[in-house]
């Protein structure tokens, strides 16, 4: 019988698992009482919340390849439990806010610290799983953080039912909490090594370790040539952002994971708006995309651990993704009751896709980074989902809420030519990686 716990079995992936629990039970705090704390209890403006948020947002996503770098050259683990003491102090400077230039210096350097600490996630998440085993973890906390936003959220509820000055500086205080929480969690970890501090001692030893190019063996007093690199088969300088190849599988990774915008954000308003049904069905649907991500976040992720696998599963979760458009467009011209079921059924069906693509874009990003720079590589491609969510936020709401089914229908052929595209993409990067190096003349195997 399977398991039916979204908890690994012991071992470190558990001891993270408690950690990334933890986290995001804060992180479900103040995804439902952050903003009416800032509006019913500090006073300010909704437009005010919503710029600011927008602005430092952007802004924080410029720490992704920087700290990605840095967890590179570092214990991840310990950088990550700093990051998270760090978003613990600036999450208590929210009792200090009482104007907009006061939000933003509190907001600002929260999501500098929040998008590093997602590639560092990434990086010490490799540590752990190892090149076998990190897609499967990556999936696993996935999970596990679904289920702890979900009892956050819940806590929050209390809080805003009470809707008193004190409950709001008691959620506050809470999500704090929770980062310290699990900043001590992290320190139960072994110390892990630093990536690139394997890259050097590759390096080291690479010539009595070296791999030899195919060929002739070698006779005495004879030189062989090295192995001419395939073309574009060297490390670029300048980290990530100037690996082209690499840019464009994350790009097409960024326009399918629009669709975390699309659920959160355009699927409530075209509920309420468009189909017509009740506000409460706006639950229904996020509980049926929460109960599905912890009960199949593991399952759907197997398969995804190298490029060309990946790629594939890409593929398929654009088609799906794409699949479900036309039946959210339809529930737009329904009645109420059969337009419900068939949200409920839609939203099922964009889980699949949602989760197929939240494991293949792990494993391109996993795969296709130098082992000595993983965390950069997170970071880049967490940078550019970054930008394609703040931009999807506003471009996807006009497409659809302005186009109604007819937008439905151009949001899943945008879809689904990102997943069709993926496999040809991933071909090009791979076919990029440097070839080994072949030993100098005299050197034994």
């Amino acid at each position: 019988m399977g398991r039916v716990s979204p908890l690994p079995p012991p071992g470190p992936l558990r001891t993270l698992a408690y950690a990334t629990l933890v986290n995001t039970v804060g992180a479900g705090l103040w995804l439902a009482g952050g903003a009416l704390y800032l509006t019913r209890d500090v006073g300010l403006s909704a437009t005010s919340v919503g710029a600011g948020l927008t602005v430092a947002g952007l802004v924080g996503l410029s720490a992704s390849v920087p700290l990605g770098g840095l967890a590179d050259r570092w214990d991840p683990r310990t950088l990550r439990a700093v990051l998270q003491v760090g978003q613990a102090v600036a999450a208590l400077a929210y009792l200090l806010v009482g104007s907009l230039p006061a939000f933003l210096a509190v907001a600002v350097p929260e999501a500098l610290l929040a998008a590093g600490n997602l590639a560092v996630r990434a990086a010490l998440v490799a540590a752990v799983g190892g090149p076998d085993g990190r897609v499967h973890a990556f999936a696993t906390l996935r999970a596990v953080a679904n289920l702890g936003i979900t009892v956050g959220t819940a806590l929050a509820g209390i809080a805003l039912a009470v809707d008193t000055h004190r409950a709001y500086q008691v959620l506050v205080v809470g999500n704090a909490a929770t980062y310290l929480l699990s900043a001590a969690l992290l320190l139960r970890l072994p110390p892990q090594p630093a990536a690139d501090g394997g890259r050097r001692a590759a390096g080291a030893s690479r010539a009595p370790g070296a791999e030899t190019a195919p060929g002739p063996p070698a006779t005495a007093g004879t030189r062989r040539t090295p192995t001419r690199p395939r073309r574009g088969g060297r490390l670029r300088r300048g980290g990530p952002l100037r690996d082209g190849r690499f840019l464009a599988v994350s790009g097409a990774s960024a326009v399918l994971s629009t669709h975390v915008t699309v659920l959160v954000l355009v699927v409530p308003l075209w509920t309420v708006e468009r189909a017509g049904a009740p506000p409460p069905v706006v639950s229904a649907v996020l509980l049926v995309n929460t109960v599905l991500t912890v009960l199949l976040a593991v399952r759907l992720s197997r398969g995804a651990e190298r490029a060309a696998q990946a790629a594939r599963k890409m593929r398929r979760a654009g088609l799906v993704l794409a699949a479900a458009t036309p039946l959210y467009a339809v529930t737009g011209v329904l009645p109420a009751l059969p337009a419900v079921v068939l949200l409920l059924v839609a939203t099922a069906v964009w889980t699949v896709g949602d989760l197929w693509h939240g494991a293949a874009g792990a494993g391109l990003a996993y795969d296709l980074a130098p082992p000595g720079a993983i965390g950069a590589y997170q970071g880049a491609d967490g940078l550019l989902a970054g930008l394609a969510q703040a931009l999807g936020r506003g471009l996807l709401t006009l497409l659809v809420l302005g186009g109604g089914p007819v937008g439905w229908l151009v949001l899943g052929g945008i879809l689904a030519a990102a997943g069709l595209a993926a496999p040809a993409l991933a071909r090009r990067a791979v076919a990029d990686r440097p070839v080994p190096e072949a030993r100098p003349a005299g050197v034994p195997g």
